[in-house]
């Protein structure tokens, strides 16, 4: 099994309960070269390895600072790692997410994010149980300092925005949040299967009069993962809310063509639905 292990606490933690659940495991390492010390996180990893008697592979990549940082580290990461590597994500990470696509308008997916995901073994784990941990295995974590800064949303989330919430709910909101994206996944889920038939109809494979009698729950779904993309790592991007509003509007007939994110066009003949350009569309299974 290949592990994510950058040398904080979270990610320690991970490859320490994996040993002593005696499983054989190999720890991928990602240098950022986002500070001037990370080559020291990847020595000191690669000596936590070592002294484990566990197999280190060390990958060297370039994410130059400014904006949308973490999003562009984490396609690197994932460009980079095996598919299936396991992440020490807790479940404090898991309402940080939650909270972090609340702010971005997410819909039901973006609410629901890493429940039932293999590669989030500790996504029930809360991130101070796994670091007293850590702390009794007597293995000093690395610190990295970025984690401090408010520069970056989900440290301003980590730190004001869930410490005030729980100040005003008198409780502590990381589990109920958890259990919401619980319960939204259920719902997810369900809404999938009753969409079975809907993803196996192509953008071009459907009649515009029929579209128009669906809910528009129903077609605002559709759309969304008719007109997703993926990105060179192959991480779906659905549109934006504007974008399904303008496909809409293409539907029922108010428009004849709107255009898209990624050069693309919607475009309606008769009945007929045709989406051009884009070379990464989903146009079939959603």
């Amino acid at each position: 099994m290949a592990l994510a292990v950058s040398g904080g606490p979270d990610s320690l933690g991970l490859l320490l309960l994996a040993l002593k659940a005696e499983l054989v495991a190999t720890v991928h390492h990602v240098d950022h070269h986002a500070r001037p010390t990370s080559g020291d996180d990847a020595e000191f990893v690669r000596a936590i390895c070592h002294g484990l008697g566990v197999t280190c592979v060390v990958h060297d990549v370039a994410v130059e600072p400014g904006g949308n940082f973490e999003a562009r580290a984490r396609a690197e990461r994932r460009r980079v790692l095996p598919a299936g590597s396991m992440t020490g994500h807790t479940m404090d990470d898991l309402a940080e997410t939650v909270l972090l696509n609340m702010l971005r308008g997410a819909g039901v997916d973006g609410l629901s994010p890493m429940v039932n995901d293999p590669t989030k073994p500790l996504r029930t784990l809360r991130r101070q149980a796994l670091h007293d941990f850590v702390h009794e295995e007597n293995v000093a974590p690395v610190h990295d300092v970025t984690n401090d800064d408010p520069a970056y949303r989900r440290n301003r989330v980590r730190h004001e925005l869930i410490p005030l919430m729980n100040e005003i709910a008198e409780r502590d909101v990381v589990p109920l949040l958890a259990r919401q994206a619980g319960v939204l996944f259920e719902d997810r889920s369900w809404l999938d299967l009753l969409g079975a038939d809907d993803a196996a109809r192509d953008v071009s494979d459907a009649d515009c009069r029929e579209l128009s009698r669906w809910p528009r729950a129903r077609l605002r779904r559709w759309l969304r993962a008719k007109l997703s993309t993926l990105d060179e790592q192959n991480e779906r991007h659905p549109p934006s809310a504007a974008e399904v509003d303008r496909a809409l509007r293409v539907v029922v007939g108010d428009v004849v063509a709107t255009e898209l994110s990624g050069g693309r066009r919607l475009a309606r003949r008769g009945q007929r639905l045709s989406l051009e350009g884009g070379s990464t569309t989903l146009t079939n299974n959603g």
